[in-house]
């Protein structure tokens, strides 16, 4: 069995100078020697909170915390902070006892060095931290955690600031490095990617499930599935976006024939996400034949040309995802087809029956075409009170909403609704906005990084909106899951001044961006495919009759697993018809566990097996 790097046990944790509420509530793990974990969570449950724990950051109020002697780490918190005069080299560098101001030989001929430094786009080591943006600053961080030699790299968000490119590189290099990883990130993608294991912070408790978000998604459903009546709209999602996944990319479908064969049951009735004739039909009918075109459109910035004569026309129903580097023109292109950019030459035509609206990285007001907004936020309202000021119904498709149930279907349960603006966070306020611009009723939807701030679940119940949305949708985003969910199409500024059509979506991007981007040998690599697993880098299989036995241990334990599932499904019959006998019910009960430890361990023999026996 791996070492264990650090162990917490019965470790409480509650919110500073708020005892009464608790965060992390006798919770007992391990992180293993090159073990990847993703914790994923609602926001404020508490995730940021257990990093803190687990790397000393911040001491338990009770429990203990323990490391092996020598641990070399890394971590990456979204408060980390620079030294301030410093400049980039001495801040990425020093940590490698190197001389900062020496010949650029002492630390260039490390390969690791020269990756992270070209995967990350830092390129100018005697800039001052003091002037670097935000983004900026968190890729340093991220840089100077990386370089070094290291047993457990600890990172809360790594995703943010990184576009597309940088963050399959940052997934490839993790996986590459093979130490071991703690990271929280809603990059859905990012996750099934890189993890190995998911943390899910719930109620005070961490739920641990093997596998990334796609197996997550998969035990969510199964522990919602056994759930009351009260968990029905959840467990719908959850069912809802396994058959997305098991309709998409076959590496999604890489797992064992029983949990596929487990997962197809669950979903054999489940429709498609979205009905796209229907969408199409009613796009048709409110907006008509033309939505948005630019002809021969030139946008320039600060003597820099963004756009070079783009002729770009959106249909009605359109649903097209737009990527690109960051500074190549993604944002300033939105802000040219709402009209607040004007054109430095060409022209914009905007349908007479288009209702627009623009959500930006901001927190603004959002923007509902030319002229029109929705008022900035009321400080003084409450939460629904804030979202009635628009409207109190909407029609979404062929439902038509209140404007509770919208805030339903954007996080906001009952007893949240009632809050005072003033006292949400800013996740919170990213989905009030959201919900108040949708309550509007526009029929062209443009989302600038319409993820920032949003955890998992609110991120499912967005796409579920979005699914019987009818309209035209563009969306920017970094989130490569969420472009690869909602859209139909992709198109890419790749910094020439074009809008190009990719028919092989963002697996397209990322070979365009390898073929034209100068990259060391390694970063190279580290660039992958969807869903990359250190499989793609293999050393020579094991000997043939080695394979063989492996075969025949993987049937031995199909069957036996097969069993199990029957035997459990009996146990949980007669737990239900047991309860009102309480001695039949600890006997029962008793069994079930030890079923469930059995299936466990015959799990991890399953995949051990299933190395060897594919070679």
């Amino acid at each position: 069995m791996a070492e264990n790097l650090i162990n917490l046990e019965t470790v409480t944790a509650t919110v500073p100078g708020d005892a009464s509420r608790v965060l992390l509530d006798a919770v007992s793990l391990g992180v293993s020697a090159g073990e990847r974990i993703g914790v994923v969570g609602l926001n404020g449950s508490g995730k940021t909170t257990l990093l803190e724990v687990l790397t000393g950051v911040r001491v338990p109020d009770s429990g203990r915390v323990s490391a092996v002697r020598g641990l070399r780490l890394a971590v990456v918190t979204q408060r980390t902070e620079l030294p301030a005069g410093a400049r980039v080299r001495d801040v990425v560098l020093a940590p490698l006892g190197v001389s900062v101001d020496g010949n650029e030989h002492e630390w260039a001929a490390d390969a690791r060095v020269r990756a992270v430094l070209t995967g990350l786009g830092i390129t100018d080591l005697d800039r001052g931290v003091d002037s670097l943006s935000g983004g900026e600053r968190r890729r340093v961080a991220l840089a100077a955690a990386l370089v070094g030699e290291l047993d457990l790299v600890v990172l809360d968000e790594p995703t943010n600031h990184l576009d597309v490119e940088g963050i399959s590189w940052l997934a490839g290099h993790l996986i590459d490095r093979g130490c071991a990883t703690v990271v929280v990130t809603h990059d859905r993608w990012f996750l099934d990617s890189v993890c190995t294991r998911t943390w899910e912070v719930v109620h005070g408790k961490v739920e641990s499930y093997l596998g990334g978000y796609a197996d997550w998604v998969f035990a969510r459903a199964e522990r919602a599935r056994q759930a009351d009546a009260a968990e029905e709209r959840r467990r719908n999602l959850a069912r809802k976006e396994l058959a997305w996944l098991r309709r998409g990319a076959p590496a999604r479908t890489s797992k064992p024939r029983f949990r596929i064969e487990a997962a197809e049951a669950l979903i054999s009735d489940v429709p498609t996400p979205r009905n796209d004739p229907e969408l199409l039909a009613f796009a048709s009918q409110r907006l008509g034949r033309t939505v948005l075109e630019l002809e021969d459109a030139v946008v320039s910035v600060a003597g820099r040309v963004l756009l070079n004569r783009i002729t770009w026309r959106l249909g009605p129903g359109d649903r097209v995802g737009l990527v690109g580097v960051n500074g190549s023109g993604k944002t300033t292109l939105l802000r040219a087809l709402t009209g607040e950019r004007a054109l430095d030459s060409g022209r914009l035509v905007t349908g007479k029956t288009v209702r627009l609206a623009h959500l930006s990285q901001e927190l603004t007001a959002p923007t509902l075409g030319p002229g029109q907004q929705v008022s900035a936020l009321p400080e003084d309202l409450r939460v629904l009170e804030a979202v009635e000021r628009v409207a109190r119904f909407v029609r979404v498709g062929k439902h038509e909403l209140s404007a509770s149930s919208m805030l339903e279907r954007l996080g906001f349960p009952a007893a949240r609704q009632w809050t005072p603006v003033r006292q949400l966070s800013g996740g919170e306020r990213r989905r009030l906005e959201l919900t108040r611009l949708m309550m509007d009723e526009p029929n062209v939807l443009l989302l600038d990084e319409p993820t920032n701030d949003l955890d998992i679940d609110t991120l499912q119940r967005l796409e579920d909106l979005l699914d019987s949305w009818p309209g035209t949708l563009v969306v920017v985003s970094h989130d490569r899951y969420l472009i690869e969910r909602a859209c139909d199409t992709v198109v890419a500024l790749l910094g020439d001044g074009r809008l190009t059509h990719l028919p092989g979506g963002i697996d397209e991007y990322l070979s365009r961006r390898a073929g034209s981007v100068p990259r060391t040998p390694r970063s190279e690599s580290a660039v992958r495919t969807l869903y990359a697993r250190e499989s793609a880098v293999r050393s020579p299989g094991p000997p043939a009759a080695e394979q063989r036995e492996a075969r025949k241990e993987l049937r031995r334990v199909e069957r036996r697993l097969e069993i199990l599932g029957v035997r459990e499904t009996e146990l949980h019959v007669a737990l239900a018809a047991a309860a009102t006998d309480a001695p039949r019910l600890l006997e029962l009960d008793a069994e079930l566990r030890a079923l469930l430890a059995e299936r466990d361990q015959l799990e991890e023999q399953w995949l051990a097996a299933a190395e060897v026996a594919e070679g």
